[in-house]
């Protein structure tokens, strides 16, 4: 199989080429400069893989939860290559992503979601996957519901949010916490290729985002209002 994954929902930006079980992947931290970076890599990836885009069987993306306007953009641009080849995309949860290459068999993935809080959900190993332990959901750190159990590794930017409310409220049911762990397109791709033999691929016009909140961003209006109290 051939896929080619992106993962723009956090700060990282990077594309992942799936190739009958190899994986290549360029990896960056680059606040704001996804839009220019994903797409040329893609390209390139391509390239020095000597694939055309026709060879491709799908695209996979993170879906979020993440930042609106990375979680848009990755979406976006998986939606376009797919409606220009006529193939499925795998949207794949960027938390879960998150999660996948982490230590230990019960993985809690936490991204920072700004204004006091974060996205997080738990998962545990399942063979060479993960099965959602607890749903998706943004939440104040200090608020977050506890799993059952010890020895729970935590991962992401989340753990770092809000001072550190996060592994302060599950204290001793942390093993480790890697909280500069940010998600990778390659960990989209391993995920992607279990979830296309599944049967999990859509059609590119039925790929929806994970934004979480209602209200992913402020109409001016709302931002005018606050500038004036």
């Amino acid at each position: 199989m051939k896929l080619l994954a992106f993962e723009t929902s956090t700060e990282a930006c990077s594309v992942a080429l799936w190739l009958d079980g190899a994986l290549h992947e360029r990896f960056e931290l680059a606040p704001r400069r996804h839009a220019e970076l994903a797409l040329p890599w893609a390209e390139a990836l391509l390239a020095e893989a000597g694939v055309a885009k026709a060879q491709l069987d799908a695209i996979a993306t993170g879906r979020g939860p993440g930042a609106f306007t990375g979680v848009r953009l990755g979406v976006a641009i998986a939606q376009g290559i797919a409606l220009a080849l006529d193939r499925p995309v795998v949207p794949v949860s960027t938390l879960a992503a998150l999660a996948l290459p982490a230590a230990g068999e019960r993985i809690l993935a936490a991204i920072d979601a700004r204004m006091g809080e974060v996205y997080l959900a738990a998962f545990g190993r399942e063979g060479d996957g993960l099965r959602l332990l607890q749903a998706e959901a943004v939440v104040a750190p200090g608020a977050a519901a506890l799993p059952e159990g010890d020895g729970w590794h935590g991962v992401g930017t989340g753990f770092a949010a809000a001072d550190g409310a996060l592994p302060a409220r599950f204290g001793a049911r942390l093993a480790s916490v890697d909280a500069g762990a940010l998600p990778h397109a390659a960990d989209v791709a391993r995920l992607a290729v279990a979830a296309f033999a599944r049967g999990e691929a859509v059609a590119p016009e039925r790929l929806e985002p994970a934004y979480l909140r209602d209200n992913v961003a402020l109409t001016l209006a709302e931002q005018q209002g606050r500038r004036g109290s």
